[in-house]
């Protein structure tokens, strides 16, 4: 699998998906990460390493498929087959959706399909909920409605910052795993349901980490 990243802010989960690629838990090539902020984290974060990083800033361009058609112009020279969102502060047209059909997989901070939008976290915790959590999903034209992959359910305790803090350890473990099934081929979708084909190999299921609960369960090397 030949992975893009996209995303515009601190990259901690761009992070989280190359260092899955170097251990090994992920069989897929980071070949560009993209920004579309020129301040973003994510550019310091990878200035020292092997991998490109594609600054295409959006600031100034109202037409999404004008930003859109930029962006599938740049990927298009590193000839990637899977999108991975990874805090990508931007809503894609059907344009991008459909130049990587079914190949587009976004993570959002919260149980979906509750809380959609960019403040899943604050909008959970200020609703007062008692779970909160993240889901990774396939995108569609729905702003995060697509089919669910995989999801972690985080027990709200504490304040706001510490809540976001679990939710992101979270976060850098379900996405590149539901990437890992993407590689393997074992992800189908039936209407808005996905069903995961069982494993070809030997693996150690994990559901429950830090009181957090994951569906369907992280598999681990043995």
């Amino acid at each position: 699998m030949k992975l893009a990243i996209l995303a515009s802010l601190n990259g901690t989960n761009a992070r989280a998906i190359v260092e899955a690629t170097k251990k090994g838990t992920l069989d897929a090539e980071v070949a560009v990460v993209v920004t579309n902020r020129q301040e973003a984290g994510v550019i310091s974060l990878f200035k020292d390493s092997d991998i490109p990083v594609e600054i295409i800033p959006s600031k100034g361009i109202k037409d999404r498929e004008e930003y859109d058609r930029m962006v599938i112009n740049a990927l298009s020279e590193y000839q990637v087959d899977t999108i991975a969102l990874a805090g990508w502060m931007r809503i894609l047209s059907n344009l991008f959706i459909d130049a990587f059909p079914g190949r587009i997989i976004n993570l959002h901070p919260a149980l979906l399909p509750s809380f959609p939008g960019g403040t899943g976290i604050s909008d959970a915790y200020d609703f007062g909920v008692k779970i909160a959590g993240c889901s990774v999903h396939l995108v569609n034209p729905v702003l995060d409605g697509g089919p669910i992959i995989i999801q972690a359910a985080v027990p709200v305790t504490g304040t706001r910052e510490e809540l976001e803090e679990r939710i992101h350890r979270m976060e850098h473990l379900i996405f590149p795993q539901a990437l890992q099934w993407m590689a393997e081929g074992r992800i189908s979708v039936e209407g808005h349901r996905t069903s995961l084909a069982p494993a070809s190999h030997s693996v150690r299921e994990v559901s429950v980490v830090e009181g957090c609960v994951i569906s369907p369960a992280l598999e681990l090397p043995l």
